[in-house]
């Protein structure tokens, strides 16, 4: 008997199982709970900027060459005539005007050569009043004085232009010839940033566009302009010769290895975002998400210029001050429930 009672317990037990089971899966007014969650992002806002396309190269700073009716910007000093250094009157960055006297030779010989040129003429001029002496022999003995005066004027070296003097080679005593580099000067406020820019990208350039000229020790670019653009291509590398024309004073000095970016185009008071903002979308193309209240929402977009860590974009609805996903927003849904972070 208590065998039979046993049995019929866990039959009852099954049975109620089974009831609650089919119970629960039957009632239509319970739903299954859905989990929202909300996507942690940082965002942005467009704003108003006017944006630029580069050339950008890479070059140096060197003095300004020949041109245009003017002089090269700089000078090596060489003697007129062989010698012994008697004086170096000049030092090293020191600015000087054109005709400064940096350099004499000694002038012994030439100081002997004009006194007996002077007390020949002298002479001959006494002979020709008693007619001792003809007047070419006059005019022969007046030559001689000027070529010797010369001679002399020679034993000076020059400033050839108003500068800085850059580099002194030799010191006094030292035995110099024609060809010997006495000192290097540099108009500093004549300087010019060469570089080489990539063949394919000449098309775009143009004389007297601006051009951003940004040393390594600097965070804020010195505006110049473009003044050379090369007829060739250099062969070896591949580049094509330019020159930008560097605002006095700019503090730039020759030899500084500077980064140039030729502005070739300009757009005014255009509408900019956040160049993180835009992501590529493999059926809609560019497109960035609009903050709306605690959502963000897709927008395809089309995009302009990019300048830095800003680009220029148009789409519809989009606005001055509309804020926008920035870090996060890569991969995002369409539509989708976001927490700001920057608040």
């Amino acid at each position: 008997m208590k065998k039979i009672i046993s049995v019929l317990i866990v039959i009852a037990a099954v049975a109620w199982s089974a009831w609650q089971v089919w119970f629960k899966a039957a009632s239509p007014g319970e739903e299954e709970t859905v989990v929202v969650t909300d996507v942690p992002v940082h965002v942005g806002r467009i704003t108003r900027a006017t944006v630029r396309a580069y050339v950008i190269a890479y070059g140096t700073i060197e003095p300004e060459p020949a041109g245009d009716g003017r002089p090269a910007a700089s000078a090596r000093l060489a003697p007129a005539v062989p010698g012994i250094i008697a004086e170096v009157t000049c030092f090293e960055g020191q600015r000087v005007e054109k005709g400064t006297v940096l350099f004499r030779l000694d002038g012994s010989a030439a100081d002997l050569a004009v006194a007996f040129a002077e007390k020949n003429l002298e002479r001959q001029k006494k002979l020709l009043e008693v007619e001792g002496a003809s007047q070419k022999a006059v005019q022969e003995s007046e030559q001689q004085l000027a070529a010797a005066r010369a001679q002399q004027e020679f034993l000076a070296v020059r400033a050839p232009l108003a500068g800085t003097i850059v580099r002194i080679n030799v010191t006094a005593g030292a035995a110099v010839d024609l060809t010997t580099v006495l000192a290097e000067e540099i108009d500093l406020d004549r300087l010019v940033a060469s570089a080489g820019v990539p063949s394919a990208e000449v098309a775009a350039l143009r004389t007297s566009q601006d051009v951003e000229i940004l040393a390594e020790t600097s965070a804020t670019p010195i505006t110049g302009s473009l003044a050379f653009i090369a007829a060739q291509v250099d062969a070896r590398t591949g580049t094509v010769r330019v020159r930008a024309a560097i605002p006095a004073g700019a503090g730039l000095r020759p030899g500084q290895v500077v980064t140039l970016r030729i502005v070739t185009d300009e757009r005014r008071n255009r509408l900019v975002a956040p160049a993180e903002s835009i992501v590529r979308d493999a059926e809609a193309g560019p497109v960035i998400a609009v903050v709306e209240g605690d959502r963000s929402v897709q927008k395809s977009v089309r995009v302009g210029l990019r300048d830095g860590d800003l680009i220029e974009v148009e789409a519809d609805g989009l606005r001055e001050g509309s804020i926008v996903v920035m870090a996060g927003a890569y991969g995002l849904p369409k539509e989708t429930k976001i927490r700001v972070l920057d608040r």
